[in-house]
């Protein structure tokens, strides 16, 4: 008998809504997680220090300063904490954890919140995966039929122009055919 995990209710949508892109890759944020995981995103940096070794650069990765000022001006949101001179905002840069990052995060984080959040998220990141093929293949049957038009409106122009130099009248005067009496002959 299988012990049942009580699923918190999130909206795909959040969740999609924090996952962005970066480096190329899609990633979720720690603050973010930390949100999803009712904890406080230093508890979840510090348990992931403590496990490093599970978190290898494929996994996780910390933003430069850069990369954290360019997210926030492109999000234009409240929901980046902000660079404070003095006391609040973030001290130390954010870490963006990949797929296989959120996944390796229940096996440092203990709660049933956590492991039923990180389902969710999987689960997720997985629907994500299959609309972006679904997407591809939407992407490759619409070259298919782009080539194939590509060469009937070639062959389409070609038949139009035959068709032009039918019905243009000729330019050239004609010599007449028949019978000439003597007197109009040359």
């Amino acid at each position: 008998m299988t012990k049942s995990i009580k699923m918190p209710i999130i909206p795909d949508e959040l969740v999609m809504n924090k996952i962005y892109i970066i480096r190329g890759q899609k990633v979720m944020l720690d603050f973010d997680l930390a949100k999803l995981y009712v904890t406080e995103a230093k508890r979840l940096k510090e348990t992931v220090r403590r496990n490093i070794n599970r978190f290898p650069a494929d996994f996780m990765f910390e933003l430069t300063r850069n990369e954290y000022e360019i997210l926030r001006s492109q999000i234009a949101s409240s929901s980046l904490p902000a660079r404070k001179a003095g006391w609040g905002g973030t001290r130390y840069m954010p870490m963006a954890f990949t797929e296989q990052g959120v996944a390796m995060l229940s096996s440092v984080l203990n709660s049933s919140t956590a492991i039923s959040v990180n389902i969710q998220i999987i689960r997720v990141f997985t629907k994500m995966r299959a609309l972006l093929m679904t997407q591809k293949d939407i992407l490759l049957q619409l070259e298919k039929i782009e080539k194939k038009m590509g060469s009937h409106d070639e062959q389409i122009a070609l038949i139009f122009g035959y068709l032009k130099k039918l019905l243009t009248p000729i330019q050239q005067p004609r010599q007449r055919i028949g019978f000439r009496r003597n007197d109009e002959r040359d």
